[in-house]
């Protein structure tokens, strides 16, 4: 009896021990919920740049949307100079982090140009819940 009674002492003990140490503070959550639908981002583009056998292209996205986009992917798509253009190459990019509102990511896309005469670029943006509506812009906004 008397060990059972040293015993439960001891552990109260080291609770009101522990108690009174300080705690850390409480991190704040960096969750923001996920975009359903159409998301919003502002994008600008540099210029296309001949490296060895690819044509690479560097893209800065800022997420203006009200929630954080999942699973941003990219579509980069170049047409050749032929009276009926037609998709000759391009490069696809995923941004597989939660994409928070206000963040500025950096994308490169590397297409290879296998001898075709690359005349222009187009691009597609979708994320795990929807479209994304993306607008070129010279300067991001505050």
């Amino acid at each position: 009896m008397k060990h059972l009674a040293l015993a439960i002492a001891l552990v109260f003990g080291l609770v009101a021990a522990s108690a009174a140490q300080p705690q850390a503070p409480a991190t704040k959550s960096a969750y923001v919920p996920p975009m359903k639908g159409i998301a919003f981002v502002e994008v600008i583009r540099g210029a296309a740049k001949h490296v060895g056998g690819d044509m690479v292209t560097t893209m800065k996205v800022k997420n203006v949307s009200r929630g954080s986009i999942n699973l941003l992917t990219v579509d980069e798509y170049w047409y050749d100079k032929s009276k009926t253009p037609k998709i000759v190459t391009g490069d696809q990019q995923k941004w597989r982090k939660p994409f928070n509102p206000g963040e500025i990511i950096e994308l490169t896309f590397k297409s290879p140009i296998n001898g075709h005469d690359l005349y222009q670029s187009q691009y597609s943006f979708n994320h795990a819940n929807g479209k994304v509506d993306a607008k070129e812009v010279k300067k991001f906004t505050e």
